[in-house]
């Protein structure tokens, strides 16, 4: 115990003054002067030299496009920090039950290590819609393609006239006259690309046998000129992969496909007339890819790349949080009779909630001054679909709107939403230190 009047021990309190100085310095000119000149700026208007008092924060929630801003920060926030709160849970928990569950981490952490402006240029070229440029648009068509039927030819028709063995109906191809066993079919279109046709084989004409109906779809058109009208000549392409149907009373008897010389062939079909018809599926536009980059889901596909970068930050302090659960209650539970799931979702998740808040109110934080990705990844004509408040914010002071007096207010706005949440994750470290 210090005596009375006695000097105490160590340096005296106004040292730590001097060591606190800088770092006061600091935080004054990079974050308090700034917050206090935006809100004098706010106050004027664009050009600074006429005050206008709140009219720049009546426009934010007057203008169209401002409000558009809002509506997609609030759908960020309900979306993506529950979406990046679960996945990271998911991923920790599994990180617990598989052997390499440090290489898994590692790969799964490995984008936090890559800036959001890398991560936007990444997204960029995987939400190409060009199958061969964009990595998710050619696993969407190679799902479908796997699935799909035949190919398509969306430029090919009949020709509308009378010596015309076919005509179009309702988008379908169809024989002008009925047909019957043992009768070649001849189904000849034009209209094809070149470029379509550019590999394929040459169209040969069929000969059915007895019994059997059997034709040749091919391209009626032979490059330089000649040939004959609705014969199969010996340069002309054959349109494969073509589906074909023998209709009889308007009932689909048999389908076929197209071999790679146009040939197709039904067998087995009872005597009587039949209508061949090629139907409308083999002109549709073959599928190109999903337009993620499009007006209507640049949004979601911005915040699955924001899922992306930090579903790995997630992981890792959740898994530090399992890491702290006693195992004890866990073995306890389990020998009670709880199953995997009970045990999950009465004990695990109850215990990791404090964890699950900070990580939650984090990405709160985050998803409300996401500007990188939305900057990067939306094309300039569907970012004012994909806007949020903190690109708005550089778009009307620095990004040709020139309008640092609304910019200002918006970045007060910003300020105001972030502040609740950052109020609550300091409180929420309060306690847990306490």
């Amino acid at each position: 115990m210090i005596p009375a009047g006695a000097s105490r021990l160590g340096p005296p309190p106004r040292m730590a003054l001097w060591f606190l100085l800088p770092g006061a310095l600091v935080l004054g000119v990079m974050v308090i002067y700034p917050i206090i000149y935006s809100i004098f700026r706010s106050l004027y208007d664009a050009g600074g030299d006429t005050f206008v008092g709140a009219d720049n924060y009546a426009t934010i929630f007057s203008d169209s496009g401002t409000l558009t801003t809002i509506r997609n920060n609030l759908i960020w926030v309900l979306v993506a920090p529950a979406l990046v709160t679960v996945i990271g849970l998911i991923f920790a928990v599994l990180t617990e039950r598989i052997r390499w569950a440090t290489a898994f981490k590692l790969i799964v952490f490995m984008p936090m290590a890559v800036s959001l402006m890398a991560s936007g240029v990444i997204f960029r070229l995987v939400y190409e819609q060009d199958p061969d440029r964009g990595v998710a648009n050619a696993v969407a068509t190679t799902v479908t393609g796997f699935f799909g039927s035949g190919q398509t030819y969306p430029d090919a028709r009949a020709r509308q006239n009378d010596q015309a063995p076919v005509v179009t109906q309702q988008g379908a191809v169809v024989t002008r006259q009925s047909v019957k066993p043992g009768q070649p079919v001849l189904v000849p279109l034009v209209g094809v690309k070149p470029a379509d046709v550019a590999s394929a084989a040459t169209a040969k004409a069929a000969q059915p046998a007895s019994g059997e109906l059997a034709g040749t779809v091919w391209v009626d058109f032979t490059q330089g000129g000649g040939g004959a009208l609705n014969q199969v000549d010996a340069t002309e392409k054959a349109l494969s992969g073509v589906t074909v149907e023998a209709v009889q009373n308007g009932a689909v008897k048999a389908t076929a496909t197209t071999e790679a010389d146009g040939t197709f062939r039904f067998a087995g079909l009872a005597p009587g007339d039949y209508q061949v018809r090629l139907p409308q599926s083999n002109f549709q536009a073959a599928f190109n890819g999903i337009p993620w980059l499009g007006p209507a889901l640049i949004t979601p596909a911005i915040i699955g790349a924001f899922i992306w970068v930090w579903a790995g930050f997630a992981m890792v302090l959740i898994a530090a949080g399992l890491a702290a659960i006693p195992r004890d209650a866990l073995e306890a539970a389990r020998i009670d009779g709880a199953t995997e799931w009970q045990v999950f979702r009465k004990i695990t998740v109850p215990l990791l909630s404090p964890v699950l808040l900070v990580v939650f109110v984090t990405m709160i934080i985050n998803t409300l001054k996401v500007f990188d990705l939305v900057f990067v990844i939306a094309p300039g004509s569907v970012q004012p679909q994909a806007n949020v408040i903190a690109l708005e914010m550089w778009r009307v002071s620095f990004g040709g709107g020139s309008n640092q007096g609304l910019g200002s207010a918006l970045a007060i706005f910003l300020l105001i939403l972030v502040l609740p949440f950052m109020i609550l994750n300091i409180r929420r470290f309060r306690r847990d230190n306490q």
